[in-house]
């Protein structure tokens, strides 16, 4: 199964650090972002990894380059300035990521969460994606979906956060084009028609979207 960083965005919070280095190409201990992830999707078997970029998209090859030094090979889907949002991005690198499920993981995020549980992870003939999902952080309180038997619903019983880690299938976007679109409205549309299943995971997950939690972070690797 091949795997695909999310990497493309702007990192308005977190300016001005993303006003010369992306998001995922920040610092936190002895790494940056984007490294912690791809160790760990080396070491459960995800050695094909597809890296989506648009701001300062130069820095990423520069950074990461082929992949060889991690033991990956890192293939490159560039977007334009701006970006194409979560959904734009994954269509624009299809034809990298092929017909088979390919696992995506947010590009900002730092987890322990263990990805050989993805290693033969079957998607069921009636599931378009598989989520992961997390206890609500400080930010997002609200959280995003619910489960039910394994299946994401829209329901406002207890709601967890998406973890920014999935399974998805290509038939999920077979009907829309490369262009700048929101994963979040195609997401809603499949879990209407009880296409999503998902999990809940307790272990470490950070959304690094501020300099606050990136210097936490920071303090809790360097420790």
């Amino acid at each position: 199964m091949k795997a695909m960083i999310l990497s493309a965005g702007r990192g308005e919070r977190l300016r001005p650090l993303t006003d010369h280095t992306p998001k995922p190409l920040l610092k936190a201990g002895k790494y940056r972002l984007i490294e912690y992830l791809i160790q760990s999707l080396v070491k459960a078997g995800f050695t094909e990894l597809v890296i989506n970029t648009a701001h300062l998209a130069e820095q990423f090859p520069e950074a990461l380059g082929d992949g060889s030094q991690f033991g990956a090979n890192i293939n490159y889907s560039p977007e334009q300035e701006g970006g194409l949002e979560t959904a734009g991005g994954i269509i624009n690198a299809l034809n990298l990521l092929g017909d088979e499920p390919f696992l995506i993981v947010n590009g900002d995020i730092w987890t322990d969460f263990p990805f050989n549980q993805f290693t033969d992870f079957s998607l069921s003939t009636d599931t378009l994606a598989h989520l992961v999902m997390v206890n609500n952080p400080e930010h997002n309180l609200q959280g995003d979906f619910s489960l039910s038997s394994g299946k994401v619903q829209r329901s406002e019983q207890q709601r967890y956060t998406y973890s920014g880690i999935g399974i998805y299938h290509p038939k999920l976007f077979s009907t829309h084009k490369a262009q700048r679109l929101a994963l979040k409205p195609i997401l809603l549309k499949a879990i209407e028609q009880q296409q999503i299943s998902g999990q809940l995971y307790r272990g470490e997950w950070s959304d690094i979207g501020t300099a606050d939690r990136l210097e936490e972070l920071n303090k809790k690797l360097s420790a």
